[in-house]
């Protein structure tokens, strides 16, 4: 456990990661902010995980900032740094309720969503005289497309679930009840890969979308060498050529 307001839990090579704050609708405040940065600091620096679930407890995702908590100048900081930088390690949100201001934001930062029919996803900063700061302009726009994603940000409306689905944002649609273990059983099926390629090939994907192609062949060469002169790549092929599994260090 992080602390009361982020609980964690490993499960083989997955890190499930709870926000623990369902009576305030686990509204980012300084405790969850630090818990679920340190949470992910775990995840990305123990060679023994290779993906996460982030989670939350109760009827939401989560509800955005915590106004009481930022009005008492509670330090979420390292939220919004994790807000803009991401994990290095595959991230998947499980959604079982809605997801709306910062915490859609939050959703966002992860790299695959699974979310159950009929929640609420949304930005709705406008309606109370402020914008979505925490990345969701930036990052709607190549999730659900242009038009979608500018009516989202100036009506406040939100969209559902379903809506997300078909607009590329969310990867798979699950009845109530089902996304924690529908997002587990992707992240077990990720984690039977090796952590480093796995960590490379989704940096990769995420620089590709707005880094101009010469830039993008820099990059990937940077990431080469520790990829392709690792332990786990003498590993892959001498377990494929002695008909076992695979045996990763993430080294």
């Amino acid at each position: 456990m992080t602390n009361d307001a982020v609980l964690t839990e490993q499960r083989d090579r997955v890190l499930l990661i709870t926000l623990n704050r369902p009576d305030a609708m686990n509204a980012i405040n300084g405790d969850l902010s630090h818990g679920l940065v340190a949470a992910i600091e775990t995840l990305d620096n123990d060679p023994g995980l290779t993906a996460g679930v982030l989670t939350g407890n109760g009827r939401g995702f989560c509800a955005g900032m915590d106004l009481k908590a930022f009005a008492a100048g509670e330090d979420i900081g390292p939220m919004m740094e994790f807000i803009k930088n991401g994990s290095k390690k595959p991230l998947i949100g499980a959604l079982e309720g809605f997801a709306l201001a910062g915490g859609l934001e939050l959703a966002l930062t992860c790299d695959l969503l699974v979310a159950a029919k009929g929640i609420k996803m949304g930005i709705p900063e406008v309606n109370v005289g402020l914008f979505a700061a925490g990345g969701g302009l930036q990052r709607l726009p190549s999730r659900v497309g242009y038009a979608r994603a500018m009516e989202m940000a100036i009506t406040a409306d939100p969209i559902t679930s379903e809506e997300a689905h078909e607009a590329g944002m969310v990867s798979r649609l699950v009845e109530p009840g089902e996304a924690v273990e529908s997002a587990l059983a992707l992240a077990e099926r990720v984690s039977k890969n090796a952590p480093l390629a796995v960590s490379a090939s989704k940096q990769l994907i995420k620089a590709a979308v707005d880094m101009p192609e010469s830039e993008f062949w820099d990059f990937q060469n940077s990431l080469f060498g520790e990829v392709f002169a690792s332990n786990d790549a003498k590993e892959g092929p001498r377990a494929f050529a002695e008909k076992r599994p695979p045996e990763w260090t993430g080294t």
